[in-house]
């Protein structure tokens, strides 16, 4: 058995492209447009791993997929846990759990996926802004 990938549904394929791949920094690996399914289907995988993949599957008709909190969460591992966050609210990205362990980090997708960012290796050293930051919402 081998691991291939986790898909989830989205509702704005721009909007989670921007998300995925400009914010988190992961890379499209193939695409299969499907007219007469009405769907897409976007293959993303992170840079030093890009086989283990997150599929994103776009709808063409609109469909409300409810909260999302059923799904958990999508999880990373990031160099630099503080660079990551850094990244990501340049492109206007919620932090909603600051890593103010210097370990982990939650942000969402446009679709509200849970996204878990894990500094690779030992914990940074706690510091601020992240350590006085408050949660945000749900993660």
């Amino acid at each position: 058995m081998r691991y291939l990938h986790a898909m989830v549904r989205v509702r704005d394929l721009d909007a989670s492209m921007r998300f995925f791949s400009d914010a988190l920094g992961l890379v499209e690996t193939r695409r299969r447009d499907y007219p007469q399914g009405r769907f897409t289907l976007v293959y993303l995988g992170a840079p030093e791993n890009p086989e283990a993949e997150v599929e994103l599957t776009w709808n063409y008709d609109d469909e409300d997929y409810g909260g999302a909190r059923n799904f958990g969460h999508l999880a990373f591992g990031v160099d630099d846990i503080y660079a990551a966050c850094e990244r990501l609210q340049r492109h206007g990205v919620t932090i909603n759990r600051p890593p103010r362990d210097g370990r982990m980090a939650f942000v969402r997708s446009p679709d509200q996926i849970s996204i878990e960012l894990l500094q690779n290796g030992a914990a940074l050293p706690p510091r601020e802004p992240w350590m006085s930051m408050p949660n945000v919402g749900a993660w």
